[in-house]
């Protein structure tokens, strides 16, 4: 395992790994998943063939052709489902934040807290001008 703060590169592929294979709640879906087409799995159990090894196995062009044509469009009905679950998550967000969202009317003459920040000169901090 990698020690100290000055080997983080030594751990960035692990990292960048996980985040792709966790899944998001506003999608319902992993990264990895929306972008190639299927979850993520070890090399061991790697099914999709690369050029060389149909070569290898001597599977037919056409069949080969066959399934990545099916694999993309899998990709693309994955993706559809991954925004109609983002929309419906946002909505139950929507409606979870209105729930506690309470209405108020003010009318003119009501009396009502106002807080009144002081004025800095100089802005500080994140604030400050670059």
């Amino acid at each position: 395992m990698v020690q100290g703060s000055r080997q983080w590169h030594e751990k960035f592929p692990f990292d960048l790994l996980g985040y792709r294979t966790t899944v998001r709640t506003l999608v319902g879906a992993t990264p990895y998943l929306l972008v190639n087409g299927n979850e993520a799995v070890i090399h061991v159990e790697v099914e999709i063939s690369s050029f060389w090894i149909v070569d290898e196995a001597e599977i037919d062009d056409d069949e080969w052709v066959k399934t990545r044509l099916e694999k993309i469009s899998l990709i693309d009905e994955k993706r559809l489902a991954a925004v109609c679950h983002g929309q419906l998550y946002q909505k139950r967000m929507a409606r979870a934040y209105n729930k506690k969202v309470r209405p108020q009317k003010f009318e003119v003459g009501q009396q009502v807290l106002k807080h009144i920040i002081p004025y800095q000169a100089e802005a500080k901090g994140k604030f400050a001008s670059s």
